[in-house]
């Protein structure tokens, strides 16, 4: 059961839904057909309080090459004509995001399109290439014809530029792959900075949304494995316990300072001028919040970091958890979010001083991010063309 401040027995003692009051929304990490079709996605949007989908190549490479519920599809598209696989599974993902899309309309609608977005992702293959990202990105954009898309783009160094470029062009982006506090901060300036061109240009801000994946139990999975090492070679219990001190906590305090940067920039004058022309804030999106270690509470990374202005993107399994035995609170405001934000400043610090480099680990997680989306997206591909093949000399 949910340990809510206040009991209640309306349905915001569902923890899904119950984050709203602070300032929160789950968004579920998964998009296939058959959750389509078969009416679990209306059923969570209505009953369980999801906000959003996101997607990306492994979620898609799982849905079509797992079972047969694209094969009708695929035989409709080879029927037509289609034989390259990227030009089919665009076509798939295209009516499942226009379906996703078209259910969560509502929520679009009367969150004064605030909320409601379902992300499609760019070929992770254009990652380094700024111009192929944006043109890919706005013929997709232009291809789904929803108001309730976000395109999810890489925040690499070439993905900065071409975030700043759509949020000009009043495209919704979901800026994606983000470990690293400093690579943050220039997401966020590349949304301010786009968002001006936008106004320059006549747009009313009002109508981007914008979020920042970053990304959680990554960091704690990869910093660990240097904390095991030392702790097998230093002999000083001392310093042996500040190492298991930081066990589990380092991806939390990361998380917590990116936030605290939000909040700062927030409140600068330069936020505040289009904030007062309607501007929405580019909300911190928690990404891989599954816990990684059987150890752990499964509900751990969302637990933490519930609070104003943020989203989290929670896979299957750690939305159900999350439904039975949330904790929701309001974590990162207010005299506790002051006191975690202090807490999260020690951690890191106690980070540098032990010689461990979360600079290296970030740097080393957005580039196997980069690898392991490409290695989906390449297999996605691969399922596609067997399927294609299939279906073709089955006829």
């Amino acid at each position: 059961m949910s340990n809510l401040e206040e009991p209640s027995t309306s349905p915001m003692t569902i923890p899904t839904r119950a984050v709203q009051q602070y300032g929160q929304s789950i968004w579920y990490d998964f998009i296939s057909r058959e959750l389509l079709l078969s009416g679990e996605l209306r059923r969570l949007v209505d009953k369980d309080g999801v906000r959003g989908v996101t997607s990306n190549p492994a979620i898609f490479e799982k849905a079509i090459a797992s079972g047969h519920d694209y094969d009708p599809a695929i035989h409709t598209l080879v029927d037509h004509g289609a034989r390259d696989p990227k030009a089919i599974f665009e076509s798939l993902a295209t009516l499942d995001v226009q379906l996703a899309c078209d259910v969560l309309r509502g929520v679009y609608d009367e969150s004064g399109a605030a909320d409601g977005f379902v992300s499609l992702e760019v070929s992770p293959h254009l990652a380094d290439d700024t111009e192929g990202t944006i043109e890919e990105a706005r013929r997709l954009w232009k291809a789904v014809g929803r108001p309730n898309l976000m395109i999810k783009v890489p925040a690499t160094r070439a993905g900065l530029p071409a975030i700043e470029t759509l949020i000009g062009e009043g495209v919704h982006v979901n800026a994606t792959l983000l470990f690293a506090v400093n690579y943050y901060e220039a997401v966020h300036e590349a949304y301010i900075s786009g968002l001006e061109k936008f106004v320059a240009a006549g747009g009313a801000p009002e109508r981007v949304s914008s979020v920042a994946s970053f990304f959680v139990s990554r960091i704690d999975a990869r910093i660990e494995k240097q904390i095991a090492k030392e702790l097998s070679e230093d002999g000083d219990p001392d310093r042996k316990a500040r190492f298991e001190g930081l066990i589990s906590r380092v991806a939390i305090a990361n998380a917590i300072e990116a936030y605290g940067r939000f909040q700062d920039t927030l409140q600068a004058e330069r936020w505040q001028a289009l904030a007062a022309q309607g501007a929405r804030p580019q909300r911190v999106l928690w990404a891989s919040t599954g816990t990684k270690s059987p150890d752990l509470p499964p509900t751990l990374y969302v637990d933490k970091l519930i609070g104003r202005d943020t989203v989290n993107t929670v896979p299957a399994a750690t939305f159900e958890a999350f439904k039975q035995e949330g904790t929701v609170r309001d974590a990162l405001s207010g005299t506790e979010g002051q006191h975690l934000r202090t807490e999260a400043n020690e951690i890191l610090s106690t980070v540098t001083e032990l010689g461990l480099s979360l600079e290296a680990v970030t740097d080393e997680l957005l580039d196997q991010g980069c690898q392991l989306f490409c290695d989906a997206f390449d297999q996605l591909l691969e399922a596609v063309a067997k399927k294609r093949d299939f279906l073709t000399e089955s006829q």
